[in-house]
């Protein structure tokens, strides 16, 4: 048995020490929302993003990836397809900071010590967490109940929130070697959160003055079983460094 983990480490080594080598570049792109407010398009970017990422390349085929993401996330009812949102005529803007790790898959070996260009489509996935801080303005229709009374005229709310979610980053890209240092990538990735108010959907907290005592409600609307999603989409250069190993030709 412990031949065999020796045999296996010695593998595991001698398959780093060949493609071992770093990455380190920025994104570029745009951002957009999915979720309880605005339009329901998956890549429909409207907001900048920007971002840093390295990575660790273990093999042609496997890399260790970290980045840090920002972006603003915006969202407004009356660019829906959906007629319920666009008289409902909700909106928001929500800035988040995103840190994310995990591992990226190459379709086909992407040797940076081989000459000339290499290309390949990928895979990432991993784990998130983002930060996010945001303002909505909700709409409630005339019958609307609050805590159990019908509205009796439309009423507008504003409300200032933040919080933090872990999310499950899908990116799909493709990438090929601009010359031997350089490497151009165009992707989408997809976040799935494990939250429902990126867009403060739920809960929104209501605070009624109107009457005495003063009143807090909590106001849910949009489908609370369904989690919130946000997409990066666009560009990634980076700039890879690393000592060569001793044994490979030139």
């Amino acid at each position: 048995m412990n031949r065999f983990f020796t045999l296996i480490l010695s593998l595991f080594l001698s398959v780093s020490m060949y493609s071992q080598i770093n990455e380190i570049g920025v994104f570029v792109g745009g951002s957009n929302f999915v979720g309880d407010v605005g339009s329901t398009s998956y890549i429909a970017p409207n907001k900048l993003a920007l971002g840093v990422l390295y990575k660790w390349n273990q093999t042609t085929r496997l890399a260790y990836r970290a980045s840090l993401m920002y972006s603003k996330l915006s969202a407004n009812d009356t660019e829906s397809n959906d007629i319920s949102r666009q008289l409902r005529e909700d909106r928001f803007d929500t800035k988040l900071t995103e840190a994310s790790v995990g591992i990226e898959f190459n379709f086909f070996d992407f040797d940076l010590y081989r000459a000339g260009r290499q290309f390949t489509p990928y895979i990432y996935t991993g784990i998130s967490y983002a930060s996010y801080e945001g303002d909505l303005i909700h709409n409630i229709p005339i019958g609307t109940r609050i805590s159990g009374i019908p509205t009796s005229g439309p009423m507008q709310i504003q409300e200032n929130y933040s919080n933090s979610s872990f999310a499950i980053p899908f990116n799909i890209g493709v990438k090929t070697t601009l010359n031997s240092r350089f490497i151009l990538a165009v992707e989408a990735g997809a976040r799935y959160t494990f939250t429902d108010d990126l867009d403060s959907s739920y809960p929104l907290t209501y605070v009624d003055m109107s009457v005495s005592p003063v009143t807090v409600n909590n106001i849910a609307f949009g489908n609370i079983n369904n989690n919130d999603w946000y997409l990066f989409t666009g560009v990634t250069l980076t700039y890879t460094f690393g000592q060569k190993p001793c044994y490979c030709a030139d």
